[in-house]
């Protein structure tokens, strides 16, 4: 509304500045002309036109009111064709500004006084442009770096299933113990090429996917215990412990897939910077329409900085971890648009070697 208002002013204002040039132009032009023909220059004019010809002097005197008319309207039609070619050339000037601007966006765009309201437009859109255009090549770049990082991770481990597998088909004699480890760590590199190739599965959902949730009762309670159950072996493999705080049938209206998945994420990137030997505790809990889950573990201190980023898309707050132990920095991207899919919120904090994942959820 105040947009249209703005335009409607500047459209009056332009209007009205025009109107008033074409009449105190041609009052002016007309007095000045008036006073030259009938005053100063009114003897000389009648003589020089006389000597020239006796019946042009005569048609002169006859017809000098319809002569200065036509000359009033001739110089009247001038001066509005002057003033209306200039509101041509703010057209102009409009589309070279707006030219500039898709070509030389660092540069201020300046145009005429008239156009001042236009011009801090412009050049608000021009700072949009810069803005959007800054935020699509640093995306653009991460992702460029993100898939160069993870096709050098999937060469590896595919280099070493061809060479292991090479070997046990090459050589005649090797031992069974050797064959078995050469095949364990085939497969384990397999595995981890699974993972990667997954990993990029991830990449192209996020990116093309609008992520449409289809909402039911779910009991959370349940739901946590399931991915506990099922992320047993990488706990095992840290030797952490689980400990679950919850109130049993926790009911909600959601989409237990995509929750699923987002609580499966907290739950990993807990267990891959817990240190070794600890607990990850889980609480969740149902307080009036609010439901609370909180994801916590003991590891590295993360730094302020890196907290205010944690939730960005490819952004990994330790940059130290490998392929092997790090993602790719979407999941917790990912669980923070599920949560919101579902109108609640998720925050971090860490204190000292704690760090906590708070969800809230309301019961619509």
């Amino acid at each position: 509304m105040n947009k249209n208002h703005e335009f409607r002013s500047l459209k009056n204002s332009i209007a009205w500045k025009s109107v008033a040039k074409i009449v105190i132009y041609t009052l002016c032009t007309i007095v000045i002309i008036s006073v030259l023909i009938d005053g100063i220059f009114n003897d000389m004019l009648a003589n020089y036109i006389y000597e020239i010809d006796n019946d042009i002097y005569l048609f002169c005197i006859k017809y000098k009111v319809e002569i200065l008319i036509v000359l009033y309207v001739a110089i009247f039609t001038l001066i509005s064709f002057v003033v209306i070619r200039k509101l041509s050339n703010y057209i102009i000037e409009t589309t070279s500004a707006m030219d500039k601007i898709l070509k030389e966006p660092e540069k201020e765009i300046k145009i005429s006084k008239d156009l001042i309201v236009l011009e801090n437009k412009l050049n608000n859109i021009r700072i949009d442009l810069i803005r959007s255009q800054t935020l699509a090549k640093e995306a653009e770049q991460k992702k460029n770096d993100l898939i160069m990082y993870m096709a050098h991770d999937l060469k590896t481990p595919l280099t070493s299933v061809i060479g292991y597998l090479t070997l046990l088909t090459q050589e005649n004699e090797i031992s069974d113990s050797l064959k078995e480890k050469y095949m364990n760590i085939a497969l384990d590199k397999a595995i981890r090429l699974e993972e990667l190739t997954n990993q990029f599965f991830e990449i192209t959902r996020y990116n093309l996917q609008n992520m449409p949730i289809s909402k039911k009762k779910i009991d959370l309670s349940f739901l946590i215990d399931q991915l506990v159950d099922e992320c047993y072996p990488m706990l095992q493999k840290k030797n952490l412990g689980c400990l679950i705080n919850k109130q049993n049938h926790i009911e909600f209206f959601g989409d237990g897939d995509k929750l699923a998945r987002a609580f499966e994420n907290l739950l990993k990137n807990a267990i891959n910077y817990s240190y070794e030997n600890t607990n990850i505790e889980i609480d969740i809990k149902q307080v009036d329409n609010k439901i609370y889950i909180k994801f916590r573990n003991k590891g590295d201190k993360i730094p302020e900085y890196k907290l205010d980023k944690i939730f960005d898309k490819f952004y990994r707050a330790d940059e130290s971890r490998t392929s092997s132990t790090g993602g790719t920095g979407l999941g917790l991207a990912i669980t923070k648009e599920i949560i919101e899919l579902h109108d609640g919120s998720i925050s971090v904090k860490n204190d000292d070697d704690i760090i906590e994942f708070c969800i809230e959820l309301k019961i619509l």
